[in-house]
């Protein structure tokens, strides 16, 4: 760890795109650090974008700077609102309390605002910080669609772009392969006059989709392929969900991103490494306008590939729209929606991003990091109570029918200020059906036939009695309580190797709980080319109906608990006044690292 100026205390990671950042604030090179998230509104969120948020975020709120929440919607045919509006909830709970006061967003209604520089008129949106109580919306590429296409007409003006009538299998023919040089179009020496006459035809709905498509004029000959004459708008006679059908011709992401990030004034716009290619592109565009004011520049670094784990939105969208799923928000997903219904908390997620560090390189990374950022966050915030998930019923048999037991009861032994409340034992409580054997095996401490145990906050138990139906299936233990090893006790001191947890049967709230798992055996679902839904785990989802202590007939969405022995868990969406339903967020001990009885 380390801090970058006594006037910015805040402790930040160490990494090679903060330590540009440093540099450059060292050298005064910019008035304030501009970041930006720009993702396609084509799917939901994911941990992947999870890890470049954090940065860009991060990198905000350490500088003091600003990082624009930006729909990246140059491709209508792919996008929608519905995926516009989970992107920023999604960004707003990640970021919730820690760098939301540096989330750029831009006032609703705000237009393209005309400033003079170097004696022409550039376009730009006015970025606003975000405040309470005033309502704002991302920025969105096609809020640029007008100055783009400025831009555009200005490269075929200055002889740098072209309009082509090559299909799209003949574009991609030409442009050749890496150990191939690309042909040129038998359209590329079209005049300046002939290519603004059709791009405004294109522009005005003359032509078909795929019929013409406007290039840069670059090197066919490129050892980049990315820079062999590549398209910069397409026509697409689609319409769009901000814009409506004001367009039917679109700008490519690479034309699209670099003059969004410089209209913006975006300082630092980091991306991840597949864009490493692309980065002399994003530069010849912004140096083939000569723009004035410092341009942006790109940054890549290595993407999150996390093992048990599928982090594309493509392949996330086919687990979804073939029902292997419930929805992008499926628990098991890694959909920032679905950690989210499952009860991650967003430290855990920013904890995560910090630990696994910014590199240039590819890696994977163990699941079991991220779980046990996971399980450390809980551990510190969740309230701890009892819950008893697959019940079998015991018989304090001296205790009387209506006779309760007052008892104390921690919230948090983590956190002392969450202070304790009261729990009440009865005659008849439920415990774990693995808590019992009848006949058990060396070394077995839970409750066994003439066996003791201590029910957790409560006192010592001996089992006296199995009984059993005609079936010959156990149908409850008849115990004894020995109320005197209670805390404060006569024989409060006695021990016993094994104490267990347990809900009053008369009391006790009965509740459906979802054990979530894995959604993969495999660490690496597409290894060696194998279909990724040949590996799902048939058991990342089992559904078991059991008792919850009273008290959490009150718990809200977005609480977090342990219930004790079995693991942290959280309410679920399903949940209604007829109904509890529980999500188990993630198991006290990693199952997956050794042989272990799963609950």
């Amino acid at each position: 760890m380390s801090e970058i100026a006594s006037s910015n205390p805040v402790p930040v990671p160490a990494d090679f795109i903060r330590d540009i950042v440093t540099t450059h604030v060292a050298e005064k090179r910019y008035p304030q650090i501009i970041t930006r998230f720009p993702p396609e509104p084509n799917g939901y969120l994911h941990i992947g974008h999870a890890k470049s948020i954090c940065l860009n975020f991060g990198i905000a709120r350490e500088y003091q700077g600003r990082c624009n929440l930006r729909m990246d919607d140059t491709n209508p045919a792919k996008e929608d609102l519905e995926y516009v509006e989970s992107i920023q909830e999604d960004v707003r709970w990640l970021i919730r309390g820690w760098a939301d006061h540096c989330l750029g967003l831009k006032a609703q209604g705000t237009g393209p605002i005309d400033e003079v520089i170097g004696g022409r008129t550039d376009y730009r949106m006015e970025a606003v910080m975000a405040a309470d109580g005033v309502e704002r919306e991302p920025f969105f590429a096609s809020d640029y669609f007008e100055q783009i296409h400025r831009y555009a007409v200005q490269l075929i003006r200055l002889g740098k772009a072209y309009i082509c009538d090559l299909s799209p299998a003949d574009t991609e023919h030409y442009r050749g392969s890496p150990d191939r040089p690309g042909t040129d179009s038998p359209f590329r020496t079209r005049s300046v006059e002939e290519n603004l006459a059709l791009f405004a035809r294109m522009t005005a709905g003359e032509f078909p989709d795929g019929a013409r498509t406007l290039r840069a004029k670059i090197d066919m000959s490129s050892p980049n392929i990315w820079l062999r004459d590549p398209v910069l708008y397409r026509i697409r006679h689609v319409e769009h969900h901000h814009t409506g059908a004001r367009w039917c011709v679109y700008p490519l992401y690479d034309f699209a991103h670099c003059l969004s990030d410089y209209l913006e004034g975006i300082t630092h716009s980091i991306c991840t490494l597949e864009f490493e290619v692309h980065r002399p592109l994003y530069d010849w565009i912004l140096q083939a306008l000569t723009l004035p004011r410092p341009l942006p520049h790109q940054y890549e670094f290595a993407r999150l590939n996390l093992g048990y784990t599928l982090i594309s939105k493509r392949k996330l969208m086919a687990l979804v729209k073939e029902g292997l799923v419930s929805g992008w928000d499926d628990p098991r997903l890694p959909t920032l929606s679905g950690m989210r219904r499952r009860g991650v908390r967003p430290e855990a997620l920013r904890e995560f991003a910090r630990s696994i560090g910014v590199t240039k390189y590819n890696a994977l990374t163990d699941v079991a990091v991220l779980e046990k950022a996971i399980r450390d966050d809980l551990n510190r915030y969740a309230t701890r109570r009892l819950a008893v998930l697959r019940p079998i019923k015991v018989v304090l048999t001296n205790l009387g029918e209506t006779e309760t037991v007052e008892l104390t009861a921690v919230n948090n032994p983590e956190d002392p200020a969450s202070g304790t409340r009261t729990i009440q034992l009865t005659r008849e409580v439920w415990i774990e059906q693995d808590d019992f054997m009848e006949v058990a095996p060396p070394k077995y401490f839970r409750l066994r036939p003439g066996g003791e145990v201590r029910l957790k906050y409560a006192c010592i138990i001996r089992c006296d009695d199995v009984v059993k139906d005609a079936a010959g299936r156990i149908t409850e233990l008849h115990c004894t309580a020995q109320f005197d090893t209670r805390t404060g006790g006569t024989n409060a001191a006695k021990k016993v190797k094994g104490t267990i947890h347990w809900v009053s049967a008369s009391l006790g709230i009965p509740a459906e709980v979802r054990l979530y798992d894995r959604l993969f055996t495999e660490e690496e679902p597409e290894k060696d080319g194998r279909d990724f839904k040949s590996v799902l785990n048939p058991g990342s989802l089992s559904v078991v109906f059991g008792f919850i202590e009273p008290s959490l007939s009150g718990a809200n969405l977005g609480e977090n608990f342990q219930f004790e022995r079995l693991g942290y868990f959280c309410l679920d969406s399903d949940n209604s006044a007829t109904k509890r339903v529980f999500n188990r967020t993630i198991t006290l001990k990693d199952a997956w690292a050794k042989e272990s009885v799963k609950v």
